[in-house]
């Protein structure tokens, strides 16, 4: 296939969603193995809770991005919100914290949003260390992808490259205070309704345009607002709506 650059978002666990949408698009062959040759595509974070199988949408993500790099293609994946409330759930279960009120513990709170026992208990060293190393942002062109529509993400740092470092120290953290910060930051949504906000994202990350998930759009398709400098594509699979794959 011609080499084309796609982004989805928000698959919570629907893996059987996951592997229509991108076989009807020619990303996969009907087993799920990449067929996308040179092309990319990105994955914006919230693998898990929600949807019945959290962990087999891991594991084809994974097969994924060994299959597109054999073939010239890239396959990338950010992390969401939800992968951190998972990651805290595993990491320090019922441990009180009191940050975390009305929830007592990471573990009742990770479940009171959609968290999947099956998931946590099925989690394997392999799947665990794939989800550690995820980064927050990246960047293709100057197109910034990532999970959460939110200018919080300054809060991390001014660049790319920073979030991520900040990021990545905060997974590999025992200070509970660092995963509760993480996990507001990338719990925020709607900042880029105001263009004050989006224009100091994309300034500080050196874009002119951004594709997120996180906030589920109005209507089954990709969401294109703020003068067309930001696309929604979160397209509600766990309340019924569809996987909304968009080009670049």
């Amino acid at each position: 296939m011609t080499s084309v650059a796609y982004a989805v978002s928000d698959v919570h666990g629907h893996v059987d969603e996951l592997r229509s949408v991108l076989s009807a698009t020619g990303l996969t062959d009907s087993a799920g193995r990449w067929t996308g040759g040179r092309s990319t595509l990105w994955f914006l974070g919230d693998y898990v809770d929600r949807g019945p199988d959290g962990l087999a949408v891991i594991d084809l993500v994974i097969d994924l991005q060994a299959g597109a790099a054999a073939a010239g293609g890239r396959v990338g994946a950010l992390l969401g919100n939800h992968e951190v409330q998972f990651l805290a759930a595993h990491r320090f279960g019922y441990e009180p914290v009191a940050a975390l009120a009305p929830y007592p513990d990471w573990h009742t709170g990770w479940q009171a949003f959609g968290g999947q026992q099956t998931d946590l208990d099925g989690l394997q060293r392999d799947q665990l260390d794939w989800l550690r190393g995820l980064p927050a942002l990246s960047r293709h062109g100057e197109t910034l992808l990532m999970h959460s529509d939110t200018d919080r993400y300054l809060e991390l740092g001014a660049t790319v490259d920073t979030v991520n470092a900040e990021t990545a120290r905060v997974l590999g953290s025992a200070n509970l205070d660092d995963w509760v910060r993480l996990c507001d930051v990338l719990s925020s949504r709607h900042a880029f309704q105001d263009d004050a906000r989006l224009d100091r994202v994309l300034g500080s990350y050196a874009a002119d345009h951004l594709i997120h998930g996180h906030t589920p759009v109005p209507a089954n398709r990709p969401f294109r607002y703020a003068d067309n400098r930001a696309t929604a594509i979160d397209g509600g699979v766990f309340e019924g709506g569809q996987l909304l794959l968009t080009t670049l």
